[in-house]
């Protein structure tokens, strides 16, 4: 039992519950995953033939102690860790006892073998270059590479921070966020419509013909609806950027769906909770959340394609049209 569990258990249990790991060890995983602290003391009563419940001081412990491990995981090294792939998304929860919301930065990272894992958590604001530059220099800083391809919404104030960080990166905007703007600046009855041309686009089995759909739909939208034609015609080469790499991962780069699946845990949490009650809880909440959620990620399609990518390999049409040049054998290796 960790050190963790073991105090939630001396606070909460009866003697001889304490010296079960496999009831103390879930009791905390069910207040993270979603049971209310007033929830527990019938469902203890009836478990454990007793009626303690969850004490402020205990939750307090507790929350304390993933606040700790939250500081310290964005102290990690990540010299030894090479992300290939990155998803970004800044993600809004309520926070009960303040009036703002806590704004969680996130970065979810693809390494060279194709698994996921979360890069970095921390509170800041979604719209500001410097809150993304803090926390992409804080990875710099500890050893982190540049990432070969960025995806996320173009609203966020990490494309102009990651340019001065990480220049080299390049840029994939998210579909999921700019369908759902280019909806939003037309009326009900245009959307299907709209929604089955941009489909057009980003499902295209090429960049020519994603190419050839976007203009269809600037000339079947551009007249009438000039500002959703433009969110597309804008923003094009960033739109397409995806097509430059394996076509097994293409469905991983189009999207944030990564973090959005992430954070509808975190969001059924917030909704129990009435939100965490302060920004530092909110961010080790998340934490915990996505740690637990992690161990069920599944790598990416083609995950021995990753390390290709990073390597250089140029990708058209589907194919790979040029290998990573082969180092030149030195005169030992040569003999």
């Amino acid at each position: 039992m960790t050190g963790e569990r073991k105090r939630f258990a001396s606070a909460i249990l009866p003697a001889w519950a304490r010296k079960s790991p496999r009831v103390a060890g879930v009791l905390p995983l069910l207040y993270l995953h979603g049971l209310s602290s007033s929830d527990f003391e019938p469902a203890l009563e009836q478990f454990l033939g007793s009626g303690a419940g969850l004490s402020s001081a205990t939750i307090t412990r507790l929350t304390k102690d993933w606040q700790d491990e939250a500081a310290g995981f964005n102290k990690r090294s990540l010299a030894g860790t090479d992300y290939v792939y990155v998803w970004v998304d800044g993600i809004h929860l309520k926070v009960r006892l303040e009036q703002d919301k806590v704004c969680l930065l996130v970065i979810i990272g693809v390494r060279a073998d194709g698994t996921k894992e979360l890069v970095a958590l921390d509170d800041g604001h979604r719209e500001s270059t410097e809150s993304w530059a803090d926390l992409l220099r804080s990875c710099k800083r500890r050893g982190m590479q540049a990432p070969v391809l960025a995806v996320g919404d173009g609203a966020l104030g990490f494309w102009a921070a990651v340019r001065e960080v990480f220049p080299d990166t390049r840029e994939q905007r998210c579909w999921f966020h700019k369908i759902a703007n280019v909806l939003n600046a037309l009326p009900k009855s245009a959307q299907p419509g709209a929604q089955a041309a941009l489909a057009e686009v980003w499902n295209a089995e090429d960049r020519e013909h994603a190419e050839a759909a976007a203009r269809v739909f600037a000339a079947d939208y551009g007249t009438k609806w000039p500002k959703a034609a433009a969110k597309i015609a804008d923003d094009l080469d960033v739109l397409l950027e995806f097509y430059d790499y394996p076509a097994e991962h293409w469905v991983h780069l189009r999207t944030t769906n990564p973090i959005e699946s992430t954070f509808a845990t975190v969001r059924l949490r917030q909704r129990v909770t009435k939100g965490p009650g302060s920004r530092a809880a909110g961010v080790a909440m998340a934490f915990k959340l996505i740690e637990s959620a992690q161990a069920r990620w599944r790598a990416v399609n083609a995950p021995h394609l990753v390390a290709l990518v990073r390597a250089g390999a140029r990708f058209e049409r589907r194919k790979l049209v040029e290998r990573p040049p082969s180092p030149t054998p030195t005169n030992a290796q040569a003999a």
